[in-house]
């Protein structure tokens, strides 16, 4: 007779209660996660999160109250778990899972690990954290009613790396700056702005016209003369745009007059960017102040952020957000920057009024201050019925694990409506892994086209090995018999390389380079491949990756594979930062806890689709989810569960 503990065996139960366990993120599925453990009888628990609990948080992470907010939700998430089950034991840590501090060993303590995160970078990190220490993982997320769990085994599965993942979703500069055609071209352009004017000033997100746009082959010299200035001050040609700005006092109607008219009318100078498109209609301030316009537009009924707002409403919420931005930079002192964040009114005002001008400037239908947040920063909303599910079926393979039977668990998909079967649920059989995966493959390798007269070793540092390959901090050797040191983990060893070319070391075409990052347990040898004709702001190309390895979209797909939550493809994990999520031009979303997503656009994300797998109860096909994925990010957690489809 089977000797039961409540609704397991007593093996089981006894296992659960003496096993320790590390759950990552304590947001949306998080909560959820850490309330089912300890009411399904795990003991040893520890949790990681570097968030704060947020007002927003609070319609779906049911850990938290009002009177938390602010709080470390590791810290909180443990009181509240311990109120089910006081005799539990758990860690707490508010802190970061890629804090050099959680090595291998620190893996090694746990017999699984579950993932409810927000972002690639961290999913990333804790998938090769626990392929170093062969500890079984639970990888899950959500995207609104859908949501995915997996599991990932050294050896045996698929690693979260093994299918490649369509890059983060990118706009040209020159399309930001000269010639929008979609409400996110001048929503991330007031992104850039918000920085440019009041944050960190970055090269990359010049908001002024682009002279060097190949599509404009005009004479500036010839030209610049067409364009009028309405006064000094409104010179477009000034080097710093927040020198300029801080010469005229932050004045708004200079800015706008600058940002709108002046800069507009330069764009106009560029006859060849219209003969195929319609011009931009410059605004000037003086004249849409007197001609007795409206301040708002009502689109339809509903909450005031649903609401379209006018073009004078534009312009009177552009003037009144500049001047209580100015006051917080001011009250900061000399040398301040100001963080944009989706949650704080004022920086929302001002992205959602600059980008709505520029909207109608280029002709495009404006958005209302919900829309435009929500592309912003990356949102997706997320569902505490899904984050519930999701929760349920991590313990349940959990459970599979603990009990020895890990080649019974699945990859399991949530669908929004039931499938041809009448399955909201899923199963489908794990796959192998990947022989071409450059994480899991017994010899990570992998093949990088760049130009190595013009790519820096600190880009190479930085661009590829950090934010295309995962490392956190990588040890490069030149493969050239003589172990000559490209990059250094260890501070001041190699800054000195930093600005010098790749060519400057002999490294050319065929070059190889092994690439070690010690805290991760991970060795990637690079093959170099020299070109000389990547397209324009492409640094570098990693050959045969997707979406050009990827197999062509399928039509009537019932599910999206693979979710991730989190927000900010940006790197920034929640887990570890709550850094602003600058990458939004790019819209990711990646799935995850409750920021849950992952690295997804604001926009539809494009979708690559894997093969059919065998349903795990049927024996029939089933496609799975196209992964989807488009990425920051950002990291928010709050509201912004964005969810990325990974």
């Amino acid at each position: 007779m089977v000797h039961l503990v409540g609704s397991l065996r007593k093996e089981l139960a006894d296992s659960l209660s003496s096993c320790a366990v590390l759950v990552v993120g304590a947001g949306g599925i998080g909560c959820e996660l850490l309330k089912n453990l300890v009411l399904t009888g795990f003991k040893n628990i520890e949790v990681i999160d570097l968030d704060t609990i947020d007002v927003s948080n609070l319609n779906r992470q049911f850990l938290f109250q009002k009177k938390h907010v602010g709080k470390s939700k590791a810290q909180v998430a443990k009181e509240s778990a311990l109120q089910f089950c006081p005799s539990a034991n758990i860690t707490a840590y508010h802190d970061s899972i890629m804090n050099p501090d959680y090595n291998v060993e620190f893996f090694r303590k746990f017999v699984l690990v579950m993932n409810a995160l927000d972002n690639r970078a961290a999913r990333n990190h804790v998938n090769r954290m626990c392929l170093a220490a062969d500890i079984p993982l639970i990888e899950s997320g959500t995207a609104g009613y859908l949501g995915q769990v997996s599991v990932i085994k050294k050896g045996m599965t698929e690693c979260y790396e093994c299918q490649p993942k369509p890059t983060q979703k990118t706009f040209p500069g020159c399309t930001i700056r000269n010639t929008p055609s979609e409400p996110i071209h001048c929503i991330v352009w007031a992104k850039y702005l918000f920085n440019q004017l009041f944050g960190e000033e970055d090269a990359d997100q010049e908001v002024s016209p682009d002279t060097a746009d190949p599509e404009a082959a005009w004479n500036p010299e010839e030209t610049a003369a067409r364009a009028t200035a309405s006064d000094k001050d409104g010179d477009i040609k000034r080097v710093s745009t927040k020198e300029w700005a801080r010469s005229t006092g932050y004045d708004p109607v200079k800015l706008f007059n600058k940002l709108f008219k002046d800069d507009i009318m330069y764009l106009l100078t560029m006859d060849k960017l219209w003969k195929k498109r319609k011009a931009p209609t410059p605004l000037d301030w003086h004249q849409l102040e007197n001609g007795g316009l409206s301040p708002l537009t009502v689109a339809s009924p509903g909450l005031k952020d649903q609401q379209v707002l006018g073009v004078w409403g534009c312009c009177q919420l552009f003037q009144h957000s500049v001047e209580t931005l100015r006051t917080q930079l001011q009250d900061r002192g000399d040398g301040a920057e100001l963080v944009w964040d989706k949650d704080d009114p004022p920086a929302m005002d001002f992205v959602t009024a600059a980008a709505n001008l520029r909207m109608h400037i280029f002709s495009m239908n404006m958005k209302s201050r919900f829309d435009v947040k929500s592309m912003a920063g990356n949102i997706i909303p997320a569902i505490a019925t899904t984050n519930a599910v999701i929760a349920g079926l991590i313990v349940l393979e959990g459970l599979k694990i603990l009990s020895g039977e890990i080649e019974s668990c699945r990859s399991i998909f949530l669908n929004k409506c039931p499938n041809l079967r009448k399955k909201l649920l899923v199963p489908c059989i794990l796959d192998p892994p990947s022989a071409n995966c450059y994480v899991c493959a017994s010899r990570p390798e992998v093949t990088v086209k760049l130009n190595v007269n013009k790519t820096a070793v600190l880009a190479l540092q930085d661009r590829i090995l950090k934010e295309r390959f995962g490392m956190v901090a990588p040890d490069v050797q030149i493969e050239d018999g003589k172990g000559t040191i490209l990059i250094s983990s260890e501070e001041g060893e190699t800054e000195a390389n930093n600005n010098k070319f790749l060519s400057d070391f002999g490294i050319r075409n065929g070059s190889r380079l092994q690439a070690d990052d010690f805290l991760q347990d991970y060795t990637l040898l690079i093959n170099v491949l020299h070109t000389e004709e990547l397209e324009r702001d492409v640094e570098f190309e990693v050959v045969g990756e997707a979406p050009d390895k990827a197999p062509p979209p399928q039509t009537n797909q019932e599910e999206v594979n693979s979710i991730t939550n989190g927000n900010k493809d940006s790197a920034q994990p929640s887990t570890s930062s709550k850094a602003p999520s600058d990458d939004d031009d790019i819209m990711i979303v990646d799935s995850d806890d409750e920021e849950e997503a992952s690295s997804s656009s604001a926009a539809p994300a494009t979708t690559g689709t894997k093969r059919k797998h065998p349903d795990a109860e049927t024996g029939e096909t089933s496609t799975k989810r196209p992964r989807t994925d488009q990425s920051n990010a950002a990291q928010d957690d709050d509201d912004d569960d964005i969810i990325a489809l990974d």
